[in-house]
């Protein structure tokens, strides 16, 4: 993982797509492939700093494996990309909704901003 793939998508909201597509999968190798070494999530409740930690809650410790990300809307127009999504349970239920912020630099996901909310119904 010195590089970036020659088959990683070049393309910001490709890109992304391929990170949910990849999370949901568990494919956390393909995972890896996208996201810059000093990779940096932020959200409400914690911060990943570094690609290895952020995989490694991913893969070993996060509560629910079994999810998908349902991608609403992508923004890929800015210095970034947002996307607009909600978060389903193994059983299709909503978890809560979502808005990602992500900062692309060389081809590779190097930041992660997350917004949620949880489903008041």
């Amino acid at each position: 993982m010195t590089g970036p793939r020659t088959d990683a998508p070049s393309d910001p909201s490709r890109l992304v797509r391929a990170y949910y597509d990849a999370l949901d999968a568990g494919e956390y190798d393909r995972l890896a492939d996208i996201l810059d070494p000093g990779f940096v999530q932020r959200r409400p409740d914690r911060t990943f700093e570094g690609r290895d930690r952020f995989l490694a809650f991913m893969r070993d410790e996060r509560p629910m494996t079994d999810t998908t990300h349902i991608v609403d809307a992508v923004y890929p127009e800015g210095p970034g990309v947002a996307v607009r999504g909600r978060l389903l349970d193994a059983d299709g239920d909503e978890l809560f909704a979502f808005v990602d912020v992500f900062s692309v630099e060389g081809g590779r996901l190097a930041a992660l901003e997350t917004y949620a909310a949880a489903d008041d119904e």
